[in-house]
């Protein structure tokens, strides 16, 4: 089975790599500042889903110099994708988003600016902004839809209905970015067949790509507890790789695969530990997708 991986899909369309530059920009979450919950996601540590709060004050000239070095001894001749992550993206004052995304796209050495959101963090403002900064650079949008089954986003306490998620895949299609849909894969309640409708699903939606995560309990997130009560199964990398492929076998052919696995930040992970080894773990699951037929 081929795929289009991410890499694939940028040196075809850009004809170079690109690297990603981890930034932040002061931004929270509904489902943290009480609009909707105070907790956030069962399934989101504490201080943010991806380690970068702290960069949070820094300016954003300085985050991108910064990362840009973390990357400059791997970077031959490549290009450099802004990719806002912490928290909720465009879930903040409209004139605060246009100062920072700005000052970012318009830099010379940004050439895609890529930002995390929720669909129900899209309002006509924030579409209206993204489709203005599209005309100068590509932007990349990633909704966290996780699951389609409202059992499951109930338990998450994800606090938005399926069809936000399909308005607004609709409206950032009319608009002409690229988007991205996460999904978890193992998440508790779900069967196979549960997981494998998810992806079908979002493929049929029309999102441009998806990442496809596995679930990671972390410190500080709500799942610690039930898991370290025993309430929680996570699964082995035999188990994963076998229902990723199958997901994998539902998408339009097309689309362009942002994430095979994810790896949790090794500091915060508490299950599965499989997973920190990233290059067994990813050689195990490119083989197999090669070698799987439907």
């Amino acid at each position: 089975m081929k795929i289009i991986t991410v890499n694939d899909y940028v040196k075809q369309k850009y004809g170079k790599k690109m690297y990603k530059l981890a930034l932040s920009c002061s931004t929270t979450c509904p489902n943290r500042d009480g609009t909707i919950g105070t907790g956030g996601c069962i399934f989101c540590p504490n201080g943010a889903s991806d380690g970068f709060a702290q960069l949070a004050d820094v300016p954003i000239s300085e985050q991108i110099e910064k990362a840009k070095a973390l990357v400059e001894s791997k970077n031959k001749g490549g290009g450099y994708i802004a990719y806002f992550q912490t928290f909720t993206i465009t879930y903040a004052p409209i004139s605060h988003l246009r100062k920072v995304f700005f000052e970012t796209i318009n830099r010379n050495d940004i050439d895609i600016l890529s930002m995390a959101t929720r669909p129900d963090c899209l309002d006509d403002d924030v579409l209206s902004l993204i489709a203005e900064l599209n005309k100068i650079k590509p932007v990349w949008v990633e909704l966290g839809l996780q699951t389609i089954h409202k059992k499951t986003a109930d338990y998450i306490r994800r606090g938005y209905e399926l069809d936000v998620y399909d308005h607004a895949i609709k409206k950032l299609k009319d608009i002409g970015v690229h988007t991205i849909v996460h999904l978890i894969i193992g998440l508790p309640g779900e069967s196979e067949q549960d997981m494998i409708s998810s992806a079908k699903y979002v493929g049929q939606s029309g999102a441009d790509g998806i990442k496809l995560q596995l679930l990671h309990i972390l410190r500080g997130c709500d799942l610690e507890n039930e898991y370290n009560n025993g309430k929680i199964h996570v699964l082995e990398l035999e188990e994963y790789t076998n229902i990723l492929c199958k997901c994998i076998a539902v998408l339009p052919e097309d689309i362009v695969i942002h994430r095979l696995t994810g790896d949790g930040a090794k500091s915060q992970l508490i299950a599965p530990l499989w997973s920190g080894d990233k290059k067994r773990v990813m050689n195990y699951v490119n083989r197999a997708i090669a070698e799987y037929k439907p």
